[in-house]
C-alpha cells in the first residue's frame, strides 16, 4: 500500500511529461492517490495529451489562477470527480524572459514583475483560498521553490517573485494550520524542465550543481523533487508546515 493510498489531489500547473508537475502526478498515482490535474489556454490542449503518459488518466480541469471565475468554479469543477482533496500541489511560475531574466533585474519593467509575482507567488494563496472548501483537517498544500535565500546568476525577477512565494506559503501556514491544513514547499536544484530552458543564462545555474552538491545532482530527473511533495502531501509530516525542504544534492548546505 502506498503512502498517498485513498487520497485525492489536484495538480496545478502540469504541461509537459517533463516538468516536475508531471512527475508528482506519477508517483501521487503510484503511491495509491486520485490525482486530477490542470492547465489552461493553448497549454490545455497539450496537458490533456500528456495526461494519457500517466499510469491512470487523470481528469484534466482548466485552470488559470489569475482568473477569478476560474478560481470560483473550481470547488464544482473538482466535487464532478471527487467529493474533496487531501493534497493540493502549486506547480505554476511565469515570468516574462524577455524582460525578467537573463541579467536583466535592474530594467524589469513594473507590469511584467507585477504578472510575475501574480502568477508565481499570490496564486499560491489564490489556489489555496479557492480549494479550501475541499480540504479537511490533515490535508496538505505544497508549492515549488527555487531557493530565495540569495540572488542568483540570471534569475532576477523571478528569484523575487519566489521570495514572494515563500513568504506567502509561511502566512499561509498561519492562516490555515488552525484547519489542520499544513503548507509547504519543496526547493529543488535545477532541472531541465521547460521553464527552465527559457531562462537566460540556465546553464550557468546548472554547471555550479554538478560540481558542488555532494550527493551528486541529475538535471533531468524530476524524480527525488517528486516524491518529496508526496511526502509532504502523505501523512508522514502530521506536524509539519511553514517549511521549505531542499531536493538540490545537498547544494544548499554548502559554502563553496
Amino acid at each position: 500500500m502506498g503512502i498517498l493510498e485513498g487520497k485525492r489531489i489536484l495538480v496545478a500547473g502540469v504541461t509537459m511529461d517533463s516538468s516536475i508537475g508531471f512527475a508528482t502526478a506519477k508517483v501521487a498515482q503510484e503511491q495509491g492517490a486520485t490525482v486530477l490535474i490542470s492547465n489552461f489556454g493553448r497549454a490545455l490542449g497539450i496537458t490533456r495529451r500528456i495526461a494519457k503518459r500517466l499510469p491512470v488518466e487523470p481528469p484534466v480541469l482548466e485552470l488559470d489562477v489569475t482568473d477569478e471565475e476560474h478560481l470560483g468554479r473550481l470547488p464544482d469543477l473538482v466535487r464532478e470527480h471527487v467529493d474533496g482533496l487531501d493534497g493540493v500541489v502549486h506547480s505554476i511560475a511565469y515570468g516574462n524572459p524577455e524582460t525578467l531574466l537573463g541579467g536583466r533585474f535592474l530594467d524589469g519593467p513594473w507590469p511584467d514583475v507585477a504578472q510575475a509575482v501574480q502568477v508565481s507567488a499570490y496564486s499560491l494563496k489564490s489556489l489555496a483560498t479557492a480549494c479550501r472548501p475541499l480540504l479537511t483537517p490533515g490535508s496538505g498544500v505544497v508549492g515549488l521553490t527555487f531557493d530565495a535565500t540569495v540572488a542568483w546568476p540570471a534569475y532576477d525577477w523571478m528569484g523575487v517573485a519566489k521570495a514572494g512565494l515563500e513568504s506567502c506559503a509561511r502566512y499561509l501556514a498561519r492562516d490555515l494550520g488552525p484547519e489542520g491544513v499544513r503548507v509547504n514547499l519543496v526547493s529543488a536544484g535545477p532541472l531541465r524542465t521547460l521553464a527552465a530552458k527559457a531562462i537566460p543564462g540556465f546553464e550557468e545555474l546548472d554547471a555550479m550543481w554538478s560540481s558542488r552538491s555532494p550527493l551528486g545532482w541529475d538535471n533531468t530527473d524530476q524524480e527525488p523533487t517528486a516524491r518529496a511533495v508526496c511526502a509532504l502531501l502523505s501523512d508522514f509530516f502530521p506536524a509539519t508546515t511553514g517549511e521549505i525542504v531542499h531536493v538540490d544534492g545537498g547544494f544548499h548546505a554548502m559554502g563553496a
